[in-house]
């Protein structure tokens, strides 16, 4: 086994690897960019060095750089994680010519599945069944345009290198051909320098479920059975569990084997996932299933399979990299209750899930047992980054069944809580309360299906969630003498009354408290409340609210507060008059950037007349695109813009002029 292996990669998976090498006795080396110098997976490690700036390209994609510190700190062995260079061929042969083992596969198979269009071909041959479609070598417009219209709409286009949903576009007919294959060839060689794509039949329900694969290197290949990762957006996984519900033993044995048939064609070492499609459309029994791509590198969803089996994946690649056979047998493998895995990002699920970025305040989860596992490179305090993916956590639970593991989700997810930038827990909570998810009637369109149900929110702030705020900024004034200091009209044998303003997304909400020896009487749009506090414990209150018990968490930054309750996540602002300017620009035409990033495309030419609804720019920002649209009618007015220019956040980048055009 190895003494040190150095980790190419950074934040959760780092800090995930190095739990395992600690626990073997394994020094750790960790890599970091300039804009990671105080990460978590810094601090960890046992040794840290720079290997240069912010941006992915002169940091974590610098092969050379990385190589170097591997052999100036004597690590005999390079961990890649996922994503970055994990599935890079010429980082991993650069590893064997500096006698330095890569842990992973070898530079040939990553080579060889790395290419979507080549794998399906080597799959074919090794009597794997592939999605229908084209994967030549022609990559002339016109002639992709006729392949698509041979094949029939709707269908997929997919970059050939890279994965994550990077270069995919779905076409459902034929008229939006030319404008998809320019976005996701676009997408694809800003992401993969490979603009090259392959065609695919849509299956319209299906269900994605993948196999866990480990070979060693002497040609052992077994399964550690399947995953079901049908839950997507844009093509990115967002919860994963395992095993694949409602799969019979009989279809779990064929597509076990038939992963592992995929993997011997090749010659595969070490950690794999062979991703599978399932046509759904009669249900799941007996139901054909296809190739999609293999990863060659453990996957982001891993931890649901070592939930289920007991295993430590990153355990069995160091193992196997070390020239050791396979620790057990196919039939050594047990398959144990079930798990899920969720993503927890910083991103804003009410606003087309625009990534976040800031500094995370406060962060608290539920304490760790057999029944929830936290896999983070996060801690309070930490930033997060605009250069990176805006992923905050895994939240992994397991369950003897998948009922019992879907409600310690539920109760996971209550029971976090994230303060500083806004994130999807809402909308993870609102899919675990999902009546045709909790009885596994799904498939890959489930997300876009339920949209709106999974994404909404209430029209106005709940009167609990209200009060939960007004406590939390009144109870401190209770305390000594502050009340003497209100100038609120308290006279003497009255009762204090206090009114508050707070806003939520230019809506504001008026809360008038009154003190009474019982507790508080409360008036919230002409409508009364009693309310008394139970207990309050730092952020968390528990209150009587119109005789009906309320708990809740609230995250307080200056005037600026977070509540949590009963899994719904609110972000409110107490309006204090003469304190705060408003400005209200929803009507007035001038674009801002949300967040920094490049202006990828610019569709709009200054003095140009758009409608209500049109693109004017693409902006790439953590590692996705964002179209940004235009508010209203008018004629765009800007200075300055050039495609591939970097935006500043909050960057003015034009106006819309919505007076009368006519001359």
């Amino acid at each position: 086994m190895f003494e040190k292996i150095l980790i190419a990669n950074r934040g959760e998976i780092a800090c995930r690897i190095m739990d395992t090498a600690r626990k073997k006795g394994i020094k750790t080396v960790a890599i970091y960019s300039k804009a990671d110098a105080a990460s978590r997976h810094v601090r960890l490690a046992d040794e840290a060095y720079e290997v240069g700036g912010a941006q992915a390209k002169d940091s974590y994609l610098k092969s050379d750089a990385i190589i170097d510190v591997a052999k100036k700190c004597a690590a005999t062995a390079i961990h890649p994680g996922y994503g970055f260079l994990s599935e890079n061929e010429d980082f991993a042969r650069a590893c064997e010519d500096a006698d330095i083992r890569f842990v992973g596969p070898t530079p040939e198979s990553i080579r060889l599945m790395g290419l979507k269009d080549k794998a399906k071909i080597a799959m074919e041959k090794a009597g794997v069944p592939v999605v229908p479609g084209y994967d030549g070598e022609d990559q002339n417009a016109d002639a992709l345009k006729l392949k698509a219209d041979e094949i029939g709409y709707p269908l997929l286009i997919k970059a050939v290198a890279g994965g994550g949903g990077k270069g995919m576009r779905l076409v459902e007919k034929k008229g939006d051909f030319a404008t998809a294959l320019e976005g996701a060839k676009r997408e694809a060689m800003a992401s993969f320098a490979n603009d090259d794509v392959i065609l695919e039949k849509f299956i319209r329900k299906a269900r994605h479920i993948e196999v866990q694969i480990f070979a060693d290197q002497v040609g052992n290949v077994i399964y550690l059975h399947e995953r079901d990762c049908s839950l997507q957006r844009r093509h990115q996984k967002v919860v994963e569990e395992a095993p694949a519900p409602d799969l019979s033993d009989d279809m779990r044995y064929e597509i076990g084997e038939t992963a592992t048939r995929a993997a011997k064609a090749i010659k595969y070492r070490g950690a794999g996932t062979i991703e599978f499609i399932v046509d759904v459309e009669n249900g799941l029994k007996d139901s054909s299933f296809y190739f999609m791509e293999m990863n060659t590198r453990l996957q982001v969803e891993h931890p649901v399979t070592e939930m289920i089996t007991g295993l430590d994946l990153v355990e069995w690649q160091l193992r196997i990299a070390a020239g050791e056979r396979l620790p057990l047998t196919q039939d050594d493998i047990k398959l144990n209750g079930h798990a899920f895995e969720v993503r927890l990002y910083a991103e804003d699920p009410h606003n087309e899930f625009l990534p976040q970025t800031g500094t995370l305040h406060h962060l608290s989860y539920p304490d760790q047992d057999i029944n929830f596992r936290l896999d983070t490179g996060i801690d309070e305090g930490d930033e997060v980054s605009i250069y990176y993916d805006p992923m905050i956590a895994k939240l992994i639970v397991w369950g003897h069944n998948r009922g019992e593991a879907l409600r310690h989700m539920r109760r996971v997810i209550k029971n976090t809580a994230i303060a500083g930038v806004k994130t999807n827990l809402d909308f993870l909570y609102n899919i675990f309360n999902q009546q045709s998810f909790n009885v596994a009637d799904f498939d890959t369109g489930f997300i876009e299906k339920h949209y709106d149900e999974l994404t909404s929110r209430s029209n106005d702030i709940p009167v609990s969630i209200l009060v939960l705020a007004s406590l939390t900024e009144l109870m401190p004034h209770t305390e000594g003498n502050d009340v003497w200091d209100w100038s609120d009209g308290w006279q003497l044998n009255l009762n204090l009354n206090v009114s508050l303003t707070f806003t939520d997304d230019g809506t504001s909400y008026e809360v008038n408290v009154t003190y009474l020896k019982s507790g508080f009487k409360i008036e919230i749009e002409n409508n009364r409340y009693s309310v008394s506090l139970l207990k309050q414990n730092d952020n968390e209150l528990n209150i009587i609210l119109d005789g009906k018990k309320i708990s809740g968490k609230v995250i307080k930054k200056g005037e600026d507060f977070t509540v949590f309750s009963d899994g719904m996540v609110s972000y409110l602002h107490h309006f204090i008059p003469g304190a705060d300017i408003e400005l209200d620009s929803q009507d007035s035409g001038v674009i801002i950037t949300p967040m920094p990033g490049k202006l990828s495309k610019l569709y709009v030419k200054n003095g140009e007349r758009v409608e209500q609804g049109q693109s004017l720019v693409i902006l790439e920002a953590m590692k996705m695109e964002h179209t940004i649209k235009a508010p209203l009618s008018g004629i765009v007015e800007f200075k300055s813009l050039i495609q591939d220019m970097q935006i500043s956040d909050g960057q003015t980048l034009m106006t819309i002029n919505s007076g009368d055009t006519d001359d």
